[in-house]
């Protein structure tokens, strides 16, 4: 079911100076600022070659990513990205085997413009898993 990995998501508390670090610091290539509302983030992507790298900035008080930093002040790892061929397979295949899919169970539009889901951590070791599809 899994593909490869799309991306690792660090929360970050300043997009600003979270992307300098990459580009200016560890020479990286990074894409603008994207605003997703409906996510409640604003999200920089840095390309390392073989995946992604998401810094994720809070966007309104009521953002998830607003509620990790209250947790985590510093920042770290939000998230990890998995693509899939088919996300509504990959839903049903988790929910018949007992992994609980966030929200109404049905995929969103993401960052890249792709339909995506989240899966709780508890059911993952702790990490919160994202699906994609390819």
């Amino acid at each position: 079911m899994l593909g490869r990995l799309n991306h690792v998501a660090l929360a970050v508390p300043d997009l600003a100076t979270a992307t300098a670090a990459y580009r200016d610091t560890l020479g990286a290539r990074v894409t603008a600022p994207q605003a997703l509302p409906e996510h409640g983030v604003t999200v920089v992507f840095v390309d390392v070659g073989n995946t992604k790298i998401e810094l994720l900035e809070p966007l309104g008080a009521g953002s998830p990513i607003a509620a990790f930093l209250e947790k985590n002040p510093s920042g770290g790892m939000h998230h990890v990205c998995y693509e899939v061929d088919d996300i509504l397979a990959a839903r049903d295949q988790l929910k018949a085997a007992g992994a609980r899919v966030l929200g109404d169970g049905n995929p969103r539009t993401g960052a890249h413009g792709k339909p995506v889901l989240f899966l709780h951590p508890k059911d993952f070791f702790g990490t919160l898993v994202e699906l994609e599809q390819a």
